[in-house]
């Protein structure tokens, strides 16, 4: 049912997709639709959105995971969540057609859950060579930086370019102390 919810939504948009629509294409009746997600559409569109955060970020382990010094899991971090980014479809198509949504989903509405979702996933690896609570912090601006980046390009650096990436990544790292990133 998501994978229908994700090809309607990207062929008509958030907007005009019907759960007649998601019914069509994914072949289960409406009833089992509201069984399964009581409320509809909204409920469709977040678990919709867990499910393509919980790829995006095992993705993202799967690239980071072999990395072994603090700075090659930071650089492969920004530069495959970057590339990720640039390279998803439904994103492309829902900034096209639902830019308001899409940029919510990215800012105000979402950045809490990318926060959390990356925490959860980067922290165990980061927290080797940082400890729990600066990793914590780190991830959170790196986040938060990529999802800048991705929205805004800049012309100096390109995230998703390793050989761009790393020098403007590493002065953040070799200049890291307790005391540049504060937590609460």
């Amino acid at each position: 049912m998501l994978d229908a919810v994700l090809e309607c939504s990207q062929r008509w948009g958030y907007e005009r997709m019907t759960i007649d629509d998601v019914v069509e294409r994914s072949g289960v009746s409406r009833a089992t639709i509201y069984r399964l997600f009581p409320g509809g559409r909204e409920v469709l569109f977040e678990a919709l959105r867990v499910r393509e955060l919980n790829r995006f970020f095992a993705d993202l382990r799967a690239e980071v995971e072999s990395a072994e010094s603090l700075e090659d899991i930071v650089v492969r971090a920004v530069v495959g969540a970057t590339r990720s980014l640039r390279n998803d479809e439904h994103l492309a198509a829902m900034l096209a057609t639902e830019p308001g949504e899409m940029l919510s989903q990215l800012t105000v509405d979402g950045v809490p859950r990318i926060i959390r979702m990356a925490t959860a996933s980067l922290t165990p690896m980061v927290s080797n060579h940082l400890g729990a609570a600066r990793s914590r912090a780190l991830i959170d601006v790196l986040a938060r930086l990529t999802i800048s980046y991705f929205l805004a390009p800049s012309p100096l650096v390109d995230l998703g370019d390793e050989a761009s990436a790393r020098p403007f990544l590493q002065p953040m790292l070799r200049d890291y102390t307790p005391s540049t990133l504060t937590t609460h």
